[in-house]
């Protein structure tokens, strides 16, 4: 069975309200050598950052825009419409600075980002511009004084949505139509026309202008923007008086091996494109090994482990430089390389500053082969190292001797293949092994089901055992994920190669399986190895069915036209916890709480540049419910608990913290079922409470926030963590669940109740599988 219900359309950023943020300049050939120097300062005072950088231009050489691009990854060339300023031009656009003041007006009509910045081309950048990214409201820009009012100055512009518009732009023609501004100020002239003084205003460091260093004064040390106004130009010759402020622009006048050699030297953190795209031709002219470790880690940090593979397996490494032998040992394990990853780590393990991980990941690899004993034996190996070391310590709990559970017959069982959460994991995945066999099996035990964890090797013995069974289920949870359990037979979580894939001879039931995959993540040079499995596993599926019409859309996307059909809607059992557990029954009472949860993995992904808002603005919530019922931290993972400590430690908010990680699946569902609401960024935060029959508000952070909320009809019980108004929708849309809480829950039941339709349609189906 199939239904109608349509998927969330339009890019990631639309459904998690993620800003996208891009920087502008208007360039031309004459002042391209600014603008190289401009890249540079930013590259090398922002390490950590990267966005869009739009480049406004009337015609660049194609030797320009290369040396443009070798400078910035992630440069967007758009060419300027120069006849559409002839109507206010008055006769003077051959003039650079007027070319440029009307063409850099051009910002205003970029619709596919939230937030711009404008940099002119004679600016450098010598400090952190994490504030004017961060900025959110209005349009921003240094102000300064004249005749009595205050005016923006021009070359530094923050603008938001709102100023993106045709409407606003229809107001700069309007005014540059009518000649009604000062004609010596040109675009801040019509700016200040049609602004009237109304904008955010700015210190004076993101635009300090070079005139007022006159007599060769030393530039501030507070100065983040120094900007080289007048005619004179330090690529010009420069001008007498200013001579420490060009010094300070000549600092980023340098070579490309150069400008490489820096970047990778500069300290603290440094964004994943730009370390990539200044350390890869680095490693390549230098063969240096820790350049390469370095530029390899950012590549396994974003799911990219065949790039990280190649990199590190280019270059020489020492046999004593263990570092850089154990990141290629972590590539090469993500891409089922084994034997090679081994003598790498083994290399590295020689290294007491890198033995513990390098015996972690070691142990990693015994386990996925089935080899209990050596994963336990390379376990306690790292714990003799480090006994604190996390990995290790829950290796050696996991491959602890223990009597296998007594399993059934084979012909009375189903094989499960299924990502199984060990004490103090993830406890939306502890349920979900559960949940999955209760949608087909009221006993879900070793009697019925035989278990296949999904990241361990799918080899002969394992296919062998599974063919004896009655099927192979597989589900549930967002097994389609490049960077959960990586491997290079599959490209997903189930570390399955083809060839045996194809050899299954059984059923093969795809239950409830999410696509997971971020907003901003890609599958890289991994894709074809996942396209490849995905459409082996809809081809042999006897029943392939997903979890949300978002995933839906998504996989039959990347699938020929003839198995579009295949594809299929199954809810995810969680949310229908009611109808599944024997003997369920509804709380009498609930307790007076609201629980929250937060997620921190991929925390750049979730929050962009807007943690800091959203902790602002959840504190705010937080003080606001609080007169309403007693907020709870609810942490589904370890790391869930910092946005208790961050409330406490940024906004003196304190929160009781539940560690649902350490709950049993009984647990989990009856606290879900005591509570009024839950509030929670975790796709599981959300559907099992809403299957326990409790209201829930999502905090989207994920795109499958937003598709689980489409799928029930109710995108109105989700809030993006961008909002601006996030914490007084938050208080607003708690209250009118909380205030009538008896129709919210009446309403979550109703919703459930359609879920439950198509999950007993489908059963049908399986049974007759």
């Amino acid at each position: 069975m199939t239904t109608t219900t349509p998927a969330p359309t339009g890019p990631a950023n639309a459904l998690t309200g993620k800003r996208r943020v891009a920087f502008a300049s208007f360039v031309d050939e004459n002042y391209l050598p600014g603008f190289l120097t401009l890249l540079r300062s930013l590259a090398l005072s922002n390490p950590g950052i990267c966005e869009d950088f739009v480049v406004l231009h009337d015609g660049l050489r194609p030797a320009s825009v290369e040396r443009i691009r070798a400078l910035h990854p992630r440069a967007d060339f758009r060419r300027v419409d120069a006849d559409h300023y002839d109507s206010y031009a008055k006769g003077d656009q051959d003039n650079y600075l007027v070319r440029k003041a009307y063409f850099i007006l051009d910002v205003f009509r970029l619709r596919d980002y939230d937030t711009v910045i404008t940099l002119d081309t004679d600016m450098v950048v010598l400090g952190d511009l994490g504030e004017l990214l961060r900025l959110r409201d209005g349009l921003a820009a240094v102000p300064q004084f004249f005749y009595g009012r205050h005016k923006l100055n021009s070359g530094l512009l923050v603008i938001q949505r709102p100023y993106l518009s045709d409407g606003f732009c229809a107001r700069i023609d309007e005014t540059g139509r009518s000649g009604a501004y000062e004609l010596d100020k040109h675009d801040q002239g019509i700016l200040n026309a049609v602004l009237d003084g109304d904008f955010v205003q700015l210190d004076a460091r993101y635009n300090y202008v070079k005139r007022r260093l006159s007599g060769d004064l030393p530039v501030p040390d507070t100065t983040a923007i120094l900007h080289f106004t007048g005619r004179h130009k330090p690529w010009q010759g420069g001008e007498t008086g200013y001579g420490q402020a060009e010094d300070r622009w000549r600092q980023y006048e340098m070579g490309d091996a150069e400008f490489h050699a820096a970047y990778l030297a500069r300290p603290g953190a440094k964004h994943h494109d730009l370390l990539v795209h200044y350390g890869t031709p680095h490693v390549r002219r230098t063969g240096d090994p820790e350049s390469a470790r370095r530029v390899a880690a950012a590549h396994i940090a974003a799911g990219e482990y065949q790039e990280a593979a190649d990199l590190l397996g280019s270059v020489r490494i020492p046999v004593d430089e263990a570092w850089p032998h154990e990141v290629l040992g972590h590539a090469l394990m993500s891409v089922s390389r084994y034997e090679e990853a081994r003598t790498q780590l083994l290399l590295a393990a020689a290294a007491p500053n890198r033995a513990a991980t390098a015996f972690s990941r070691l142990a990693q690899i015994a386990w996925i082969h089935g080899d209990d004993e050596a994963a336990s034996r390379y376990a306690r190996d790292g714990l003799a190292v480090d006994p604190t070391h996390r990995a290790n310590r829950l290796m050696h709990l996991r491959t602890r001797s223990a009597p296998a559970p007594e399993e059934g017959p084979a012909e009375r069982q189903l094989a499960h293949v299924a990502f199984y959460m060990e004490r103090q994991g993830n406890a939306g995945d502890k349920l979900l092994p559960e949940s999955v066999r209760l949608a087909f099996d009221r006993d879900t035990g070793p009697g019925r089901w035989h278990s296949v964890h999904a990241h361990r090797l799918f080899d002969e013995a394992a296919l062998e055992r599974v063919n004896a069974r009655r099927g192979l289920v597989i589900g549930g949870g967002g097994l389609f994920i490049p960077d959960t359990a990586p491997n290079g037979n599959s490209g997903w979580q189930w570390n399955v190669p083809d060839r045996l894939l194809e050899r299954i001879d059984v059923p093969i039931m795809v239950y409830a399986v999410g696509f997971n995959a971020f907003d901003g993540q890609a599958y890289g040079h991994g894709r074809g190895r996942f396209l490849s499995s995905l459409r082996t596993l809809v081809e042999r599926a006897a029943f392939f069915g997903l979890r949300n019409h978002g995933s839906i859309e998504k996989v039959r996307a990347l699938l020929p036209a003839s198995l579009h059909d295949k594809v299929r809607f199954q809810p995810c059992p969680t949310t229908v916890t009611r109808h599944l557990v024997e003997g369920w029954t509804d709380p009498a009472e609930r307790e007076d709480t609201v629980l929250l949860n937060a997620a921190y993995d991929r925390a750049g992904l979730r929050f962009g540049h807007d943690y800091a808002h959203f902790l602002a603005e959840t504190a705010a919530a937080v003080k606001g419910l609080g007169t309403r019922a007693e907020v709870k931290c609810v942490a589904h993972s370890l790391d869930d608990e910092r946005i208790a400590f961050d409330l406490r430690r940024e906004h003196g908010v304190s929160l009781p913290v539940i560690p649902m990680y350490d709950f049993g699946n009984d647990e989990i569902r009856d606290t879900y079922a005591r509570t009024k609401l839950v509030i929670g960024m975790r796709g599981h935060a959300g559907m099992i409470p809403f299957g326990c029959g409790t209201p829930v508000i999502s905090l989207i952070s994920h795109p499958k926030m937003a598709y689980f909320l489409s799928d029930i009809d109710r995108p109105e019980w989700g809030i993006s963590v961008h909002d601006r108004h996030l914490g007084a929708r938050l208080v607003e849309r708690a209250a009118g669940l909380l205030d009538d809480h008896a129709a919210a829950v009446a309403d979550v039941h109703a919703r459930q109740q359609e879920l439950w339709k198509v999950t007993e349609a489908n059963a049908a189906d399986l049974r007759g599988i």
